[in-house]
């Protein structure tokens, strides 16, 4: 679960099946008793019809609380902790950063560095479409060495340059007012 939305519609569902719940956060349920099958089957089939999975793998949950830990601190923070990213979500999560590293990358066959990479650059896309800021204050903003360094990554991300992928997006908009 990413979104209010999806916490909602959890909560929702729970509700219409008669289940209690003591947590519902990004990809965590807390119940204090087990569902019944007839109970997780019903749940499972209504997550099912909104995209959303019920995950029993400790493995498999513990990597989308990785995944959700990652897109909360991109995409949902106004600024980025300032403390190193692997620091951050060892403490978020209570675990060993290596032993989190290491079941990522063997469940996902990418490192948590390039899943990081890869939402920051998510985020350079939508903060460059917003058009309120400078390459120099997203790079500020996210936390990157240089502007230099943000366009290499961009660049090897997307194939585009930051400047040529915002011209192409304005392009596209204009193209569609146009219609």
């Amino acid at each position: 679960m990413v979104s209010l939305r999806c916490k909602l519609f959890v909560k929702h569902e729970l509700e219409k099946i008669g289940v209690s719940y003591a947590i519902i956060d990004l990809g965590v349920i807390e119940l204090p008793t087990e569902l019944n099958p007839s109970q997780k089957a019903d749940f499972s089939k209504s997550l099912l019809s909104v995209g959303l999975e019920l995950m029993e793998n400790k493995k498999s949950i513990l990597i989308e609380k990785i995944k959700n830990t990652i897109i909360e601190m991109i995409h949902q923070n106004d600024t980025l902790p300032k403390v190193n990213y692997s620091e951050f979500i060892s403490e978020k999560l209570g675990y060993d950063y290596t032993y989190l590293a290491n079941t990522f990358s063997e469940v996902k066959g990418m490192t948590i560095q390039h899943f990081i990479i890869t939402h920051k650059i998510e985020k350079v896309k939508e903060l460059l479409l917003y058009d309120e800021l400078s390459l120099t204050e997203i790079s500020y903003k996210l936390h990157y060495s240089s502007v230099s360094h943000l366009s290499n990554q961009f660049k090897k991300i997307t194939g585009l340059s930051p400047t040529y992928y915002k011209k192409i997006k304005e392009k596209r908009i204009k193209n569609l007012e146009n219609m």
